[in-house]
C-alpha cells in the first residue's frame, strides 16, 4: 500500500515548523471580487483549513494587487493563536531587480498579514538572462533581520538556481507540476533532491483539468486566464482529455475521485514535499482534507505514471505552462 509518510506532516527549512503536506493555496482574485459575502466565504474557508488540520497557507503579494494577503492578515488577527498554528508562506515579483525593492517587499507583506516574520518567502518569478543575487541577498537579510525563516524560488531552472545560491541558501522551490506537467522531472527536481531544497507544488490539480469535469469541446469565457494555459491549447487538450478519462476510470474502479488521485499521487512522488491545492468555500476544503485519507495501492500509482508518461510526449515543453517568460 501507499506508504504512511505520503500524508505525514512535513517540515520546510532548518528549524521550520511542522505543517499539512497539502497545503492551502492562495486565491487569484481581482480587487472587485474580495467585497461583501465572498471575502467572508473565503474566510470561512481558511477556517475550516485549519479546522482540518490544512495550516500551510500560500499567498503572493499580486494575488488580488494586495488583497490576499491583506485578507489573510484578516484572518491571523481576528483570534489570538492563529498566527502560530500556521505555517505562512508568501511571494513577490518585480521588474527592477533591486536589493531595496526585496527587503521593502517583505516588510510590505507583513504588513498586509498583520505578522512580524514570515515563514516562507520566495521569488515569484525569475527574470532571463539577468543577475538575480541582490533579490537573494535581500532576502538573506531579511532572514538575519528575523523577518523571515526561510527562502524559496519559484518558477527558477537549475542555472538560476545555482546563481542564487553564491550568496544565499535556497530551502523551498515552488514549480508547476502536476499529473499532466512533469517537466521538472528531468533537472530542477533531481537538482532540488540533491541539494536539499524542498519541491512545492502550484497547478497541482492542473488549472482544475483533474478535477475531471471538463468537456472535450470545453470552451472558457473571455478573461478566463485558462485560454491561456498550454494544456488547454486546441492541438493539446485532445489528448489531455483523453488521459484525463482514463484516470477517471481508474477512480471509478477504487472508488476514488481523479482530484484525489491526482492529489496523492503528487504526495507519493520522491522529492515532492508539499502540494498546494486552493479551495474558495469551505465544501472545496472538506474535499481537499479527505485526500489524505485512506490508502491507495502501489500499483494504482504506477498505472497513473504509466498514462502520465505517454501522455507527456505529446505535451510541447514551454518552459511553464503558462508560456509566459519574464
Amino acid at each position: 500500500m501507499a506508504k504512511e509518510q505520503d500524508t505525514a506532516p512535513v517540515r520546510i527549512g532548518p528549524g521550520g515548523k511542522t505543517h499539512s503536506p497539502l497545503g492551502f493555496g492562495g486565491f487569484y482574485f481581482d480587487a472587485t471580487q474580495w467585497a461583501g459575502d465572498n471575502a467572508e466565504i473565503v474566510l470561512a474557508a481558511m477556517k475550516r483549513a485549519l479546522e482540518k488540520g490544512l495550516n500551510h497557507f500560500d499567498t503572493a503579494t499580486e494575488y488580488g494587487h494586495g488583497q490576499s494577503e491583506r485578507l489573510i492578515g484578516q484572518f491571523l488577527a481576528a483570534e489570538p493563536g492563529r498566527r502560530e498554528r500556521i505555517f505562512l508562506a508568501s511571494k513577490y515579483q518585480a521588474n527592477d531587480i533591486s536589493f531595496e525593492d526585496m527587503l521593502a517587499a517583505v516588510d510590505a507583506s507583513c504588513a498586509r498579514m498583520q505578522t512580524d516574520s514570515i515563514d516562507l518567502y520566495y521569488i515569484h518569478w525569475p527574470r532571463a538572462g539577468k543577475d538575480l543575487r541582490p533579490w537573494m541577498e535581500a532576502l538573506e537579510t531579511a532572514r538575519q533581520q528575523g523577518k523571515i525563516s526561510a527562502i524559496g524560488v519559484s518558477n527558477f531552472s537549475v542555472e538560476q538556481m545555482q546563481q542564487v545560491s553564491e550568496v544565499g541558501r535556497i530551502d523551498a522551490h515552488q514549480l508547476p507540476y502536476n499529473l499532466l506537467w512533469r517537466f521538472a522531472d528531468r533537472d530542477v527536481i533531481p537538482y532540488c533532491e540533491a541539494n536539499n531544497i524542498a519541491v512545492v507544488t502550484y497547478s497541482s490539480l492542473a488549472h482544475g483539468a483533474l478535477g475531471g469535469r471538463f468537456q472535450r469541446n470545453q470552451a472558457f469565457p473571455a478573461g478566463d486566464q485558462r485560454r491561456n494555459i498550454v494544456l488547454f491549447r486546441p492541438d493539446v487538450w485532445p489528448q489531455v482529455y483523453d488521459a484525463i478519462e482514463s484516470f477517471k476510470r481508474i477512480g471509478e474502479r477504487i472508488r476514488r475521485p481523479v482530484l484525489h488521485l491526482a492529489l496523492r499521487w503528487l504526495l507519493h512522488q520522491s522529492g515532492i514535499t508539499s502540494v498546494l491545492v486552493s479551495a474558495r468555500h469551505s465544501e472545496m476544503v472538506d474535499s481537499n482534507a479527505q485526500v489524505l485519507e485512506g490508502d491507495i495501492a502501489d500499483d494504482v500509482f504506477e498505472e497513473l505514471t504509466a498514462i502520465s508518461d505517454r501522455l507527456m510526449q505529446q505535451i510541447p515543453d514551454t518552459g511553464n505552462p503558462y508560456d509566459h517568460h519574464p
